[in-house]
């Protein structure tokens, strides 16, 4: 389906479901340690009518868009009955790319009505809340251990990289444990990218995140070029939803794509062109291998070595030998972006935001995105989930980190209202080209998917470690060997 019907296609997916209250903060019926207190087991209803049985519009408008009542909001009321006070806070979620003042000129309903919630919640329990770059992806790290350390009189929330500078802040003690608020509950669906779980050492949970899981890897098609070798683009999407889209049937379509269309002997319509640091992790984890298992006592291993892990890795390196565009030997080393971004490729193994890219680059040729396909020892395809976690400075006493747990539980939440589905068919579909991409592929990768425990690791590094070493003349399971007592003392160290 076009980009030119989504609107009403948002429409029809975002009918209002059933008015759900908001779950988690203070559902306990005791008051917390922090003197919260929780919420009251009679909960006092906002007074606004909802209008999220009567279902859409004939003009494709949600509920309470033209300035009708909001839905059905629950108040969460401390042991006294009263909506809980947050007395006012200015609370910033600190992270490395948000622009706060830039205006989306593309919003959906669902943006509208996520909006008039955030404002909603604000005026119930009195404080305020942004999201914003304060950091940059490279000193976000470093400035939080420094705030972590030397306090500051601010309400914030820090977004996190994953990685060994995440391990150390945890060992040293510098986030909150979230178990001892009582205004989190993390059997909620709205966790289940199991962020925390991966931020946790024995029972403590030092990180969280209430977003959906990230649709990590999958693989573009140029549309174009599948035309041109006589394949409907179609055909990718029904593959992939009748469960054969397996590696096999990806390298019978890049033999049809590959081709010499000028007869001058050379090749120049390519099937592929990749970051090889993006394609072999989808390999592995189309094939259910893995590069650092956890056991369940929550100790590291390496499992590099794994049947399904080394047949990956040796398929990859086929795949990329035979398929791989030959790029312009003064090329810089992202060429394969531009590449993709002029045509000169159909296939790009790649993260679901690289579609943004493509979009602001001005892309000609029309594309889609399916599910990475699967390997031999899998029956689904798969998403490797890494969100990146929220923390809660130590620093902060007790009550002002339940009050910032508290908020964020808020500001996380789905619309009431809306199907779950909503915040994040939202955003995708302002990058996408066609719908398919964001109901077949972006949907099933975020039900379908599994941790990943080698960025944990402090030294570890797959790129030079594995990828960019591996080659016909070193195989996979020769880097695996090469590597094995070096990857062993870092898992020492971190176990």
């Amino acid at each position: 389906m076009k980009k030119g019907q989504l609107k009403k296609l948002m429409a029809a997916v975002l009918t209002a479901a059933m008015v759900a209250g908001l779950a988690g903060c203070g559902n306990n019926d005791d008051p917390g340690t922090s003197g919260q207190g929780s919420q009251n087991s009679d909960q006092q209803s906002s007074g606004q009518e909802s209008g999220s049985d009567e279902g859409q519009g004939s003009d494709g408008e949600t509920p309470g868009d033209d300035g009708d009542e909001l839905g059905k909001y629950t108040v969460l009321t401390d042991e006294n009955g009263n909506p809980y006070d947050l007395g006012g806070m200015e609370i910033i979620l600190r992270d490395w790319w948000t622009d706060p003042d830039k205006e989306d000129e593309n919003k959906s309903a669902y943006d509208e009505a996520r909006e008039e919630y955030l404002e909603w919640i604000q005026a119930t329990y009195n404080f305020t809340f942004v999201q914003k770059q304060i950091s940059d992806w490279g000193s976000t790290p470093e400035d939080f251990v420094n705030y972590a350390t030397t306090g500051g009189d601010e309400n914030y929330l820090f977004i996190l990289r994953p990685g060994a500078e995440f391990i150390s802040a945890m060992k040293s003690n510098l986030m909150w444990d979230l178990t001892k608020l009582d205004c989190l509950d993390f059997s909620e669906n709205k966790w289940r990218n199991k962020t925390h779980e991966m931020a946790s050492i024995g029972d403590a949970i030092y990180g969280m995140s209430g977003e959906f899981p990230e649709a990590k890897g999958g693989m573009y098609f140029n549309k174009r070029l599948l035309e041109e070798a006589g394949i409907d683009p179609q055909d990718i999407y029904d593959y992939q939803e009748n469960m054969e889209w397996t590696w096999d049937k990806f390298e019978e379509i890049c033999q049809k794509v590959a081709a010499d269309t000028d007869n001058d002997g050379v090749i120049d319509r390519y099937a592929m062109a990749n970051f090889t640091s993006e394609f072999y992790p989808m390999a592995v984890y189309s094939n259910g291998g893995q590069f650092i298992g956890r056991d369940e006592n929550g100790n590291l291993y390496n499992d590099l070595e794994s049947d399904a892990t080394i047949e990956a890795l040796n398929w990859a390196l086929d795949m990329l030998g035979k398929y791989e565009m030959t790029y312009p030997e003064d090329a810089n080393w992202d060429y394969w972006i531009t590449a993709y971004q002029n045509g000169e490729a159909c296939f790009m193994a790649s993260e679901a935001y690289r579609a943004g890219q493509l979009e602001e680059a001005g892309m000609n040729d029309d594309f889609g995105f399916v599910c990475f396909p699967m390997g031999p020892r899998m029956d689904d395809y798969t998403n490797c989930w890494m969100n990146n976690p929220v923390v809660i400075p130590a620093c902060y006493d007790e009550e002002k980190a339940w009050k910032l747990a508290f908020a964020y539980n808020l500001y996380t939440e789905v619309v009431p209202g809306y199907p779950e589905d909503a915040a994040f068919k939202s955003n995708y579909y302002k990058s996408f080209r066609d719908t398919e991409s964001v109901d077949l592929t972006i949907a099933r990768l975020e039900e379908n998917g599994f941790l990943t425990y080698h960025g944990m690791v402090p030294g570890l590094d797959l790129g030079p470690d594995l990828f960019w070493a591996i080659n016909k003349d070193n195989t996979p399971a020769q880097q695996a060997e090469t590597i094995r007592p070096v990857w062993a003392a870092y898992l020492e160290e971190v176990n």
